[in-house]
Parts: C-alpha cells; structure tokens; sequence
C-alpha cells in the first residue's frame, strides 16, 4: 500500500498500520465489559442454609459513634454505610458483608456463634482472578477463628495470586467477629 493509499486509508498521514491496529486493540480492551459477577452462591441460598430453610427476619446493627473507630481499624477505611443487616437467632448470627479484593467488592457470608467464626463463604466474586478463594481449602482455615483486638486471633495462609482477596476475606471475618460481640 502506497504512502498516498495509506493516507487516504485511514485519514492520517504517516499513521502506520501496526499502531493504529494498536490503538484500536487497546480501545476495544479498554471498552471490554469487566469480569462478571460469578455468584457461587445466592445470598438467600446461604440464609437458608444457615438456618435450615427458616432465616429469622432482619434485624439492624447502627454504626454508631461509638463503634465507627473499631470499624475503621478493622477494615483500615470507612465502612460507607450507617448500619449493616444481620440475621439471628439462638445465639447465632448471619451477616453478608462486602469488602474490596483488588478492584471489585466481594460479597461473603459469615456465621458467628459464641464469639467463634463457625462459617465463611464467598457468595459473590467479581474480581478477575483470584476466585480460589472460594474453595473449602482456603475457606476452612476461618472455622474456629476468634477475634483478638481488631485482628484474627490465628493467621490465614494466602493463595498466590489472591493476596488482596485473602486479605478482604479476613477483614470480614474479623468484622462478623466484632459486629457479632457488639450484639445485645
């Protein structure tokens, strides 16, 4: 193709082909929707499951003055709402909660019975990577877990290649720990 073809071609003079193709790969990635939401498992599904197909009604935990510092420490930034949702009944609690992997909220639910994580699992994952987190091998290193000050009281062994999804995950647990004392 003749420099004068090329012009005429694609508008622009001396624009050669490999960087327009280039251009062109690069806006069509760059408008690519995102990774899509995997739900593993439906919010309500895990309600059902906690509580044997009957979940309790919701009640409201506020995040009052009071516990806005715990929270922030916790999470190491706001938390963005003015009360969050949980289900209890007997002495255990049900929260969803969502925390940020790399770019994207990940949504989990938590069980808490005397001051102990019984259960912990990934319901939504909308992150590109990292999903292994989902698996019962990462999963049940949280059964048992009690909260000591604002962190966990045992350490998470990470997933190459997940760490910041490992790191949200173990937040939350310590978050459904502390929410969970600060119920009546």
């Amino acid at each position: 193709m003749t420099a004068c073809r090329q012009r005429a071609f694609w508008g622009a003079p001396g624009v050669p082909l490999a960087l327009f193709a280039t251009l062109i790969l690069g806006l069509a990635l760059e408008l690519a929707p995102a990774a899509a939401d995997v739900v593993h498992l439906a919010p309500a599904a895990f309600l059902d499951q906690v509580f044997d197909g009957r979940p309790p009604k919701p009640k409201v935990l506020w995040i009052t003055k009071k516990r806005r510092p715990m929270v922030r420490e916790i999470l190491g930034h706001k938390l963005g709402a003015l009360r969050v949702r949980y289900w209890p009944r007997n002495g255990r609690s049900a929260w969803i909660l969502e925390e940020t992997g790399k770019e994207q909220p990940i949504t989990v639910g938590l069980v808490v019975e005397n001051g102990r994580l019984l259960r912990l699992s990934v319901l939504i994952y909308r992150e590109s990577r990292g999903d292994e987190v989902r698996h019962p091998f990462f999963t049940d290193q949280f059964k048992g877990a009690r909260l000591n000050g604002t962190r966990l009281d045992r350490s998470i062994d990470g997933v190459s290649g997940a760490t910041l999804s490992v790191r949200a995950l173990t937040r939350l647990a310590a978050l459904a720990l502390y929410f969970a004392g600060e119920l009546p």
